[in-house]
């Protein structure tokens, strides 16, 4: 019988991981739910291209929040009990798809509308995002994060294999169907929150909070490790993010409808899970770097392979190599930040990470639906991977400290920062 991963032993991790499943299960689905809804009412009375273009703007509208909260909330996440915020973020994600489900059943559900609460999904998640990453390495002892960090990975990947096909068939069955299946999810998510105990956390810092702000980008700015790995995936995500046309694909290119696009929206997903999986069991030991660039490669020519394809067995074959490479990468890139940051500084670097992840995600989307807009869906997915490409071979000549970087080794940094006191428990 295999052994059990050591930080599922520890039960603050156990409620944590599950809390993880839940929340990204409920939050795919409301993602590809929206997605859909806005492009089937785009397309009533627009073009593709227009119709594309007002995904893209779905992904902008959940941009700015992100833009405007993530660092305030790195900060925040450095001074107040990160499981607060986290439960807090959570029941306003609760509160949106509970909102969809009234305007869907009451016939309400218009772009406007649509797009007002996939802006309030963006505020959550400026919430949720830096203050997740934050506790979670609290949770585990130092020499198993690295395996914390890729079973945290299982349980994102298999929330986002289960969560698009189940909202994609749930939406066939009734469109009010995953919003409501969603806010339970969100509800058992908040009850998983509640049960993490006490965990250590950093003294509240004795500087002010703007001051503490700048502290958070000028060490990401200084260390090159976390910089490199951080920008790294901000432009090869921003340029070669496909997942934001998938509606267009399963509509006006594949032509396999709703029941389609769940299966191509966690195409990704599966192929991402079941490399988490392998980590977890047989974590990345040396050659780190040169790992993760290759990976970054491999992301892009699998994007390129998408965008060219008009069978839905390649599409879904690219998409899932697509997914195994990007684990990868971010693998190295989580494990390599989270080891050479202090534990004072964690909110602050994950909240500048998760602008980063922001901008390439939700950002991204918006540059994808604006050159699809420009040139059409098909050549906007292809000249994306190819500038994940080009991006990956600039930044392994301009960072040869992250792509020589051989081991997950853990420097020796001090736990307090600028003011900050020694963590505590709580």
């Amino acid at each position: 019988m295999p052994a059990i991963p050591a930080p599922l032993l520890i039960p603050n991790f156990r409620a944590f991981w599950a809390s993880r499943f839940m929340s990204t299960v409920a939050s795919m689905m409301l993602v590809i739910v929206i997605g859909w809804q806005v492009y089937d009412i785009a397309r009533q009375t627009m073009a593709p291209r227009d119709a594309a273009f007002l995904l893209g703007m779905v992904g902008l509208v959940q941009f700015v929040p992100l833009l405007s909260l993530t660092l305030l909330v790195g900060v925040i996440a450095d001074r107040v009990d990160r499981r607060y915020i986290a439960r807090a973020a959570v029941a306003l994600e609760l509160l949106c798809a509970a909102t969809l489900g009234w305007l869907v059943l009451h016939d309400r559900a218009t772009l406007e509308a649509l797009f007002i609460v996939a802006f309030l999904f963006g505020v959550a998640r400026a919430f949720a995002g830096p203050s997740l990453s934050a506790l979670a390495p609290n949770l585990v002892p130092r020499n198993i994060l690295p395996s914390a960090i890729a079973l945290n990975s299982i349980s994102w990947q298999a929330g986002a294999v289960v969560g698009p096909p189940l909202g994609a068939y749930l939406y066939a069955a009734g469109p009010a169907i995953p919003y409501v299946t969603a806010a339970v999810l969100f509800g058992a998510t908040l009850l998983a929150l509640f049960s993490i105990g006490p965990v250590p956390r950093p003294e509240p810092s004795k500087v002010s909070p703007w001051r503490s702000l700048v502290e958070g980008l000028g060490y990401v700015r200084h260390n090159r490790i976390v910089l490199g790995a951080i920008s790294l995936d901000l432009f090869a995500v921003l340029l070669g993010g496909a997942t934001a046309m998938l509606p267009v694909y399963a509509r006006d290119v594949l032509h396999v409808g709703v029941e389609g696009l769940g299966p191509l929206r966690a195409a990704p997903a599966v192929g991402a899970a079941l490399t988490a999986l392998f980590l977890a069991v047989r974590p990345l030991t040396r050659n780190v770097g040169r790992v993760m660039f290759a990976c970054v490669a491999l992301f892009g020519v699998a994007t390129i392979v998408f965008g060219l394809s008009t069978d839905m067995r390649l599409s879904l074959a690219a998409l899932v190599v697509l997914g195994a490479a990007d684990m990868v990468s971010m693998y190295v890139r989580a494990s390599l930040i989270q080891l050479h940051t202090p534990d004072a500084m964690r909110g602050r670097v994950s909240s500048v990470s998760m602008q980063f992840v922001s901008a390439s995600n939700e950002l991204g989307e918006f540059e994808s639906g604006l050159t699809a807009s420009w040139f059409g869906p098909v050549e906007a997915v292809v000249a994306g991977g190819i500038g994940a490409v080009v991006v990956t071979i600039a930044w392994a000549w301009r960072f040869p400290e992250l792509r020589l970087a051989d081991r997950f080794t853990a420097p020796d940094i001090p736990d307090t920062i600028a003011g900050d006191e020694k963590p505590r428990p709580v």
